[in-house]
């Protein structure tokens, strides 16, 4: 069939929307009809050029990463099935993993789901089945697709294994959001920094990951939760609907702050949310941590990052954890629909998340908005 798609060609460029021709499902794959598809910075890190891979190791791997369809947090319906297929059918709603679940590697039989096996071709953009495209150009070049879902176009073909089912009273533009920004954010806090009833943690950065990860930190019962942007009406809108019940412009300010509120034992947990993971945010933010505490790394960090400033002698002798997290140590079968009612029961916010919707041809607005501090989560409405 013929469809449309925002296709990456190389990085540093803006995202070129135009006519692609989509084959249908090969075994163990579906299509799907997209609803919307959520605007993440991981998307953002393939045109900045952070998530590149090197040449010398994807021609090694003999992998061709652009052009790329973007997109990876999506949800909609499914309109066709491939051989093979057992656990959805046409007609089912689903929303799309950005991390595949197989179920059987070593990862997910050991409950990291977010860790599957499966995963280690997120950037190669082929189908996980066969290594081949289901997505070509007019021209016939085949066309990769963003950590195995490309959701910046209306109908999409995914493996079984991308693909969670879903409740089908739940709105789908809202469901897409749990594909990646909640479910990283939420999960941060609950999973991978284990926030405890009474704690005090600090969030840094209130974007799509950042503000899920204050309204996790709050679900678990945190005593302080102190948001930390340089952007005020983001600080604003932490504060009066996600959760936050304390502020702060800068690293610097929430030091202050945090040592007034635990009398100088500092924060239990920090989770560095930045649009952008840097090796001179780490330091910082481990002084935010008291003894025994733990930071989480969840930003996404150019791919080619490896110096980092930390105090080692710190992180020995007052017993701190650095850790890092994807998907928000997520297993996205069993958290992708309890997320969800959580969500259908108002326990869960979703709809406020999404500050503002484009079109698929907007779709370049959409990211200079974000890279402009307007949006929390901007979203594509098919």
């Amino acid at each position: 069939m013929q469809t449309r798609a925002a296709v990456l060609w190389e990085p540093h460029t803006d995202w070129s929307i135009e006519d692609i021709e989509l084959d249908d499902p090969k075994a163990g794959e579906v299509k799907v009809k997209l609803a919307a598809s959520g605007l993440c910075h991981s998307d953002e890190h393939l045109v900045s050029g952070d998530m590149v891979l090197d040449p010398e190791i994807a021609a090694l791997l003999q992998l061709e990463q652009f052009p790329v369809i973007g997109g990876h947090e999506g949800a909609g319906e499914v309109v066709a099935v491939g051989p093979g297929v057992t656990s959805l059918q046409e007609g089912d709603h689903v929303v799309l993993s950005f991390v595949p679940a197989c179920g059987r590697c070593p990862s997910c039989a050991r409950g990291r789901q977010h860790i599957c096996d499966m995963g280690a071709v997120l950037l190669a953009g082929r189908q996980i089945s066969d290594m081949t495209s289901r997505h070509r150009s007019k021209s016939g070049k085949d066309l990769g697709i963003m950590c195995c879902t490309g959701t910046f176009s209306p109908y999409t073909v995914v493996n079984e294994a991308s693909a969670v089912k879903i409740d089908d009273w739940i709105p789908l533009d809202k469901a897409a959001l749990v594909g990646c920004g909640v479910t990283t954010g939420w999960g941060a806090a609950v999973n991978a920094a284990e926030v405890e009833a009474g704690e005090t943690v600090v969030i840094i950065g209130l974007g799509g990951i950042g503000m899920n990860a204050v309204q996790g930190a709050a679900m678990a019962g945190a005593r302080h939760v102190i948001a930390v942007d340089p952007v005020d009406w983001k600080r604003e809108k932490a504060a009066a609907e996600f959760g936050a019940t304390h502020t702060a412009a800068s690293i610097e300010e929430a030091t202050a702050q945090v040592g007034e509120l635990t009398w100088g034992a500092n924060a239990d947990k920090a989770i560095l949310t930045t649009g952008v993971a840097t090796g001179d945010l780490v330091g910082p933010m481990m002084g935010l941590v008291a003894k025994g505490g733990r930071g989480v790394v969840v930003a996404v960090a150019p791919i080619a990052q490896e110096d980092v400033k930390l105090n080692l002698f710190d992180l020995a002798m007052q017993r701190k954890e650095l850790v890092g997290s994807i998907f928000g140590n997520a297993n996205p079968r069993r958290d992708i629909p309890r997320l969800l009612r959580l969500y259908d029961e108002g326990k869960l916010k979703l709809d406020e998340l999404v500050t503002n919707t484009y079109t698929l041809d907007q779709v370049n607005q959409g990211y200079q908005d974000m890279r402009d501090g307007k949006n929390i989560r901007g979203m594509i409405k098919y």
